[in-house]
């Protein structure tokens, strides 16, 4: 076995000769370097936006159209977002290419959930001449103070010899342990330095790097919890999208007679058409019957999750609280944060895949009389959770549409096989509860590391970039909207498949909901004026139009399936403050005290 087997790579072919597009000799250059190492790294698609640092760059990619796709972003937070959404949806690392000062700033807006939800995003920034460094250069920006809260390495090329192997680190480094984003800084000098005799590092990193097993006596201990348990309970996140450990996640599930719960970045690791499903919890679109199923439980498996406050409806399911809450157990890729937010915790440090295997082997199955009375425990909680999400009233007023049907619909007419994105705010919570999946798969996408608005519209050119000819959903709001326009232009120069439903209640709604209820009614800031998102849309090439009634969202989609092509559809929802609302489904009895929940 080779090194480069050993951790997870596997050998690639070396790149081609570099020949110019337009005929003729053309120096070699740090740029083209870079290029050859990124393709030997197994990039194939990179999203950016040009700048003044790094000309060199794009003049290389030019002359190698074969080799990476560039998508042309149209602000570098968006690429930001397209390369998170492409490695989510691919498992693999998105790339996106900044150059210094404007894009170096903007970018980070769209790492920061990246960052914090585990997604390996490798970003390149051209920086200033290095010559040019203290003397106050236009775009000059400590590069890599900037990063160093969005990643977890960066680094620094000085020259070209060195773009090769730091490429191949900063590739292998983002899926390592935790994925997470890397940088990889070149000066415009780099770039532009002759390089006739440097090659490329070859090998694609995987994801996984490494699935590596947990200690021995520790899954021993843990599989002897769990096979005691009476109220054995499962709580997985997007650690076992990763590791592609949906088989076995099923298996133990059946063996255990447990209930799986999911958070929302773990949404699909079991589908909801699974007798051992109880669908999205937590206190952001998760609902009271699978809260109260995870609550009540007597040892508890968190597997490849944060177990934060939002996932765990603040705390409550499971209980910190190792006098009264369950026995928890925590498999998780990192140390640091195996039994992090539950320090009592029998940790299982490894990949969910592995893990879960050698779980699988020690546990005892429970017999088929207990299997069908676990079964019937799982079916009264989900029958037990209402249909009803953060205030939604029961009625609507002409030409406004509830967001769980529209959710219902689109899942209905497209089919769960859909990929989906969402934006923070309404989208949110009505998505996870109410798009149902009869596969494991990661086909759903929101952003909970950071919550970002504005996400969903450039992401789901992401997806589609990393799922050719597949049918993308993106639901957005008009608070989205308004910072994320841009990319509709993308998506209609891509032609790309991808439908966008904004959700419009003219306000931030979700902020405005929250100081309806915690407060005293005291609105502000949270009422921009009224956009005509329709208009804007069709100004970018894309068909678009108003749907006010279910049957006219039915047959818009229909059409839509038929001959492909982005579409956007304003969708009016009731505005909640005009209503009475019903305690929240995340609430914990504080509503009208003034007391927030925690998140």
């Amino acid at each position: 076995m080779t090194d480069l087997e050993s951790t997870g790579h596997c050998t690639a072919t070396a790149p081609a000769d570099d020949v110019p597009r337009t005929g003729g000799t053309r120096p070699r250059r740090g740029a083209d370097v870079l290029v050859d190492a990124l393709i030997a790294g197994g990039v194939d698609t990179l999203f950016g936006v040009p700048g003044d640092t790094g000309v060199a760059f794009y003049d290389a990619l030019y002359h190698r159209p074969e080799g990476i796709r560039h998508v042309l972003a149209r602000d570098e937070r968006h690429a930001g977002a397209m390369a998170d959404a492409y490695a989510r949806s691919g498992n693999r690392v998105g790339v996106v290419e900044v150059s210094s000062g404007g894009g170096t700033t903007y970018v980070v807006g769209g790492l920061g959930d990246a960052y914090a939800s585990g997604v390996p995003v490798l970003l390149l920034t051209s920086d200033i001449h290095a010559r040019s460094r203290g003397t106050g250069a236009l775009a000059e920006i400590d590069q890599t103070a900037l990063f160093s809260a969005v990643t977890k390495w960066t680094r620094v090329a000085e020259s070209a010899a060195e773009i090769p192997a730091l490429l191949h680190e900063a590739l292998y480094t983002a899926v390592s342990g935790r994925p997470a984003p890397v940088a990889l800084i070149i000066p415009e000098n780099v770039l532009d330095e002759p390089a006739e005799d440097i090659t490329p590092v070859t090998g694609v990193p995987a994801l996984p790097a490494v699935r590596t097993a947990a200690d021995p006596t520790a899954v021993a201990r843990a599989a002897d919890t769990l096979s005691r348990a009476e109220r054995p309970t499962l709580l997985v996140g997007s650690g076992v999208h990763v590791s592609g450990a949906w088989d076995v996640l099923a298996e133990l599930a059946d063996a255990l007679g447990a209930a799986v719960a999911t958070t929302i970045h773990g949404k699909g690791a079991l589908p909801d058409s699974s007798d051992w499903s109880l669908g999205v919890v937590g206190n952001n679109g998760g609902q009271p019957g699978a809260n109260a199923a995870v609550r009540d439980a007597d040892a508890v498996l968190l597997v490849g999750t944060r177990a934060n406050a939002t996932d765990t409806n603040s705390w409550t399911g499971p209980s910190r609280d190792p006098e009264g809450g369950a026995t928890v157990i925590q498999i998780d890729i990192d140390a640091d944060r195996a039994g992090r937010n539950f320090p009592d915790a029998i940790r299982l440090v490894g990949d969910a895949a592995t893990v879960l295997g050698r779980l699988l082997t020690r546990i005892t199955p429970v017999g088929a009389d207990v299997r069908t009375e676990r079964r019937a425990r799982v079916r009264a909680a989900r029958a037990g959770t209402a249909d009803f999400l953060t205030g939604a009233p029961a009625t609507t007023a002409d030409g406004q549409l509830l967001p769980a049907d529209v959710v219902r619909t689109v899942n209905s007419v497209l089919g769960d096989g859909t990929l989906v994105v969402a934006d923070p705010g309404t989208p949110t919570p009505n998505v996870a509860a109410f798009w149902r999946q009869t596969r494991a798969a990661r086909s759903v996408l929101i952003p909970r590391g950071h919550g970002p608005m504005g996400y969903a519209i450039p992401a789901a050119v992401g997806v589609a970039m990393a799922h050719p000819g597949r049918e993308v959903v993106s639901f957005t709001a008009d608070g989205s909207f308004a910072m994320a326009c841009g990319e509709l232009e993308t998506s209609v120069r891509l032609r790309l498949p991808i439908v966008h439903l904004q959700f419009t209640n003219h306000s931030l709604g979700w902020i405005k909901m929250l100081q309806h209820l915690y407060t005293g009614r005291r609105y502000f800031g949270v009422d921009p004026g009224t956009i005509d998102a329709v208009g804007v849309a069709r100004a970018c090439g894309m068909r678009a139009h108003r749907v006010r009634s279910l049957p006219e969202l039915t047959r818009r989609l229909r059409s839509f399936h038929e001959d492909g092509g982005p579409l956007y559809l304003d969708i009016e929802v009731p505005h909640l403050i005009d209503h009475t609302p019903p305690v929240p489904a995340w609430d914990t009895g504080r509503a009208g005290t003034g007391e927030r929940p925690v998140y």
